[in-house]
């Protein structure tokens, strides 16, 4: 039931509770017997129970009810209020009996049934509680949803999908009923079933595109890829201003070799403001997947990476470096790894391959400047020291490289080919400085290693 609904049904019940109490006593009235005690001490008894029950003293509270059914035990809103106190120290068993009572004085009273309901729900007591809400349906619709719930629960998959229906036909759909029905589907396995709705759905409301989405999805996941491609068309041709249906149209037209039209959908994927970037992400592996095979459609994979928007995701900028590194592009692939560094400029696994590629590029001045300031932030990264130097023996700096590779080798840990990569650079770099001596020596070390690979 929903928190306002409640809400709004205990503030009711509060006023209520008022109401058979001062129809039993006449205040006004000079008590002339022992009947004018009774009812003075029953209505003492009575809003003491209301004080106690105010400041949580619920214990209090009950003692002094119980007073009151001592007196008089014919109004129902005492056993009620009974069962409230109960439920709030957690004695379910007398709570239960209490609400009881009061249901059996008044049969018909929706917040009686409610907290009985309450203290089922909180035992997840699921028989009685489904007991219970079958009563409270009678008063209020949107108990329904807490029945459909319930016959989950109960493992009643069938009466739960009959009371979804109802309440669809009733109020439409929504998310909450849906991921009901899925999660019943999921457990009982009827596919067949849940696809049957989802056609029911797409016939009775065409221009339903969450209905044709799933009812793709589904298709595609049983196997059934012609009537996912069916549907998608049908999705095209009913909205045609769809723009999510082509996350599946694309796949379709390339399985079919139709390969104008799968770049027409790639196109208005890619380049979409509604898809998420990680959809796109797929998207575009999927086209440089395809170009890869058919580099024909390059000139296309160009176009259309163009008409991508700036904020490009750092998933869909790495897909493109590496499609250009495959077709041997750096200069390309190292503006698109640039690019990611532009949003994440500390992550390293770029960082070593932008260092990489500019190296390759004879960018050296660039690898300097970049693995100086990456070093203060990974000060034990050996391949910062191992590019550093590179660079510095290829812009004649010797000494600076000397200086760089000595320091990295100490961070160099069970990398036999590593290692001789730093000492081939040191032995260039004494080289420069004409010291042939050490030169050799490392260039011996380098080759002894190599033998022991």
């Amino acid at each position: 039931m929903k928190t306002k609904f409640k809400i709004l049904c205990l503030c009711l019940g509060i006023f209520l509770i008022s109401q058979p109490i001062y129809a039993q006593v006449d205040f006004n009235k000079r008590p002339d017997d022992d009947l004018g005690n009774y009812e003075d001490a029953y209505q003492e008894h009575f809003f003491e129970a209301l004080k106690q029950k105010g400041i949580e003293n619920y214990q209090r509270s009950i003692d002094a009810l119980l007073k009151c059914i001592k007196i008089d035990d014919s109004d129902p809103v005492l056993y009620f209020e009974l069962g409230k106190n109960y439920k709030k120290l957690k004695n379910f068993g007398a709570a239960e009996d209490a609400l009881k009572e009061a249901i059996s004085k008044s049969p018909q009273n929706e917040w009686f049934l409610d907290e009985l309901y309450d203290v089922y729900m909180q035992q997840n007591d699921v028989d009685n509680a489904l007991k219970t809400v079958k009563e409270l349906v009678k008063f209020h619709p949107d108990y329904k949803q807490d029945l459909a719930n319930l016959y989950t629960e109960a493992k009643k998959y069938k009466s739960a999908l009959k009371i979804l229906d109802e309440l669809d036909a009733e109020f439409g759909y929504n998310e909450e009923r849906d991921f009901l029905r899925n999660r019943i589907y999921d457990i009982t396995g009827d596919d067949d079933e849940r696809i049957e709705n989802l056609e029911e759905r797409v016939s009775s409301n065409p221009e339903d595109e969450d209905s044709y989405l799933r009812l793709i999805y589904r298709y595609s996941e049983s196997g059934e890829t012609e009537k996912a491609f069916e549907a998608a068309k049908s999705l095209l041709k009913s909205n045609p201003e769809s723009q999510l249906v082509h996350l599946a149209l694309y796949k379709f037209y390339l399985e079919k070799k139709k390969t104008d039209q799968a770049l027409n959908s790639m196109k208005i994927v890619l380049t979409s403001p509604i898809i998420k970037p990680e959809a796109k992400a797929k998207v575009l592996n999927d086209f440089v997947s395809f170009v890869s095979k058919n580099p024909e459609y390059e000139p296309q994979l160009v176009e259309i990476t163009a008409l991508i928007d700036d904020n490009k995701s750092e998933k869909t900028l790495n897909e493109l470096a590496q499609y250009h590194l495959k077709v041997g592009d750096k200069e390309k692939a190292l503006g698109y790894y640039e690019q990611i560094l532009e949003v994440n400029p500390n992550d390293f696994n770029t960082i070593k391959d932008v260092l990489l590629l500019r190296l390759d590029l004879n960018k050296d001045d660039e690898v300097v400047k970049l693995s100086n300031e990456t070093l203060e932030l990974y000060p034990a990264q050996a391949i910062l020291y191992l590019v550093n130097g590179v660079a510095n023996t290829k812009l004649n700096q010797p000494k600076k490289a000397i200086e760089s590779l000595e320091m990295g080798m100490d961070f160099v840990i069970d990398d036999k080919a590593m290692l001789s990569d730093f000492y081939i650079q040191l032995s260039k770099a004494y080289e420069l400085t004409n010291n042939i001596t050490k030169s050799e020596a490392f260039a011996k070390k380098a080759e002894a290693l190599s033998k022991e690979q």
